[in-house]
């Protein structure tokens, strides 16, 4: 009977231990199931943020690129309308709040190229890599509170230094020149690079020409060149037959000395900048406004060679166009060479897809070794 009791007892304690140990294991198995599912939740939100910095095919990359170049458009409209006089006081707040938001887009593109990058050294001092520095360093900079940027040539040199930010447009372009999407429209494709170059060349311009001139003549140029004037004036008063002209300060070149009257001050701010801009890159020269200073007619110069091959661009897309829509000739690949073996180890390597020494391997490895390693692959 004693025996049969402590069975018994053994019998309950191997069951209790047997619930207890598939407990444990189910409980092991959710855990586990828990962790995958988490660790794949991880996993796919990894490769959609990849794919938004990284792969220029992808719908996700596509959209970002959008959203970038709506603010990067925004920014620069806003950044030339707080040049002028009227807007700059009133809307203040708004200019600020829009800078703001456009600065917080564009560092969250630079961290997220600069993280997903290859070679995070070599990115960051890549041109492409400055040029996202560039576009919200001076914002950054000019929020500190430091001593030396407090000064006005400085902050108009930062306003210089951001419209930089329209170069990222350009990014975009290369990025849709060298991945050809299946589908698309080559000469939809065309105008969009062509606008992107000439809303560029607009921008830095026009922000250059009132730079370099028209800093010579803004109001605060203007009253502290007339108190430099009055106190030399005190000094040495001026004769009793002068000119009522010669007590009253007249900007000048820095280089030629050459005075600049007060019917010459045409760049009084960016837009009316722009318009001269896209006077002179059509070649239409009405003369309303010309630049008085060496700096800006080299500028001038500059911005009508720019005009000619912007033209050209132009001319090539229209003429296709036309020879669709007329003759119904399509835009095909025919002129391009065909790729190669070196051409596309070659691009590979640039992309850091491939190592220059397994892309050297490849290019001497025969046709049919070739085959045999897909084969195997």
């Amino acid at each position: 009977m004693l025996i049969y009791q402590v069975f018994l007892i053994i019998s309950k304690l191997f069951s209790a231990f047997k619930l207890v140990v598939l407990n444990l294991t189910n409980n092991q198995e959710k855990i586990h199931s828990n962790m995958n599912t988490l660790q794949d939740t991880r996993t796919s939100e990894h490769n959609f943020v990849y794919s938004v910095f990284n792969e220029p095919n992808s719908k996700s990359f596509k959209m970002w690129v959008s959203v970038i170049n709506f603010w990067i458009f925004v920014s620069c409209i806003f950044l030339a309308l707080e040049t002028v006089d009227p807007y700059a006081s009133i809307y203040s707040h708004s200019f600020e709040l829009v800078e703001i938001i456009a600065v917080l887009f564009f560092t969250t593109d630079y961290l997220g190229h600069l993280y997903y990058a290859p070679n995070k050294v070599k990115y960051f001092f890549s041109f492409w890599g400055l040029v996202d520095l560039i576009s919200i360093l001076p914002t950054y900079l000019s929020m500190m509170n430091f001593a030396a940027l407090q000064g006005t040539k400085v902050l108009r040199v930062l306003r210089v230094v951001r419209v930089l930010r329209v170069l990222k447009m350009a990014r975009a372009a290369l990025q849709a020149i060298e991945q050809k999407v299946v589908g698309s429209n080559p000469i939809v494709t065309n105008l969009k690079i062509y606008f992107i170059a000439l809303f560029s060349v607009i921008m830095i311009s026009s922000t250059l020409m009132y730079y370099v001139e028209g800093s010579l003549y803004t109001p605060h140029a203007l009253e502290h060149g007339q108190a430099e004037l009055d106190a030399a004036l005190k000094a040495n008063p001026l004769p009793a037959d002068a000119p009522p002209e010669a007590a009253k300060f007249m900007p000048t070149d820095p280089i030629s000395g050459n005075p600049i009257p007060e019917d010459k001050r045409f760049y009084t701010s960016i837009p009316a900048a722009m318009w001269w801009c896209i006077v002179t890159l059509t070649t239409t020269g009405y003369g309303d406004m010309f630049p008085l200073t060496v700096w800006g007619r080299i500028l001038a110069g500059a911005t009508m060679l720019l005009g000619l091959v912007l033209f050209g661009i132009l001319l090539n897309i229209v003429g296709k166009t036309i020879m669709v829509l007329l003759f119904g000739e399509h835009i095909t690949d025919a002129d391009v060479a065909p790729a190669t073996r070196e051409s596309i180890l070659r691009m590979m390597v640039k992309r850091e897809w491939l190592s220059e020494h397994r892309a050297y391997e490849i290019e001497m490895m025969s046709e049919e070794d070739i085959k045999a390693l897909c084969k195997k692959l």
